[in-house]
């Protein structure tokens, strides 16, 4: 596994932290903290408590991660 790979998961939005982080419950009972990828704030895409979301995960460090994608 290489720097650029990354595992790509599931999971629903727990709690928005004021400096721009989320805490995210992935499908198989883990809790991450995660930022929004440049796209989605570049493109202003709100993210609240609630939402479905896809991160990709550091091959590292798997309690970070970064939210690439918004599910409605």
């Amino acid at each position: 596994m290489s720097k650029e790979d990354s595992i790509e998961v599931q999971g629903t939005v727990v709690e928005k932290f004021p400096s721009g982080k989320f805490s995210v419950q992935l499908e198989h009972e883990r809790l991450v903290l995660a930022h929004l990828a440049g796209r989605l704030r570049r493109n202003r895409i709100r993210v609240l408590a609630g939402d479905k979301v896809t991160l990709e995960l550091s091959p590292y460090d798997l309690t970070k991660g970064r939210i690439t994608f918004r599910h409605r």
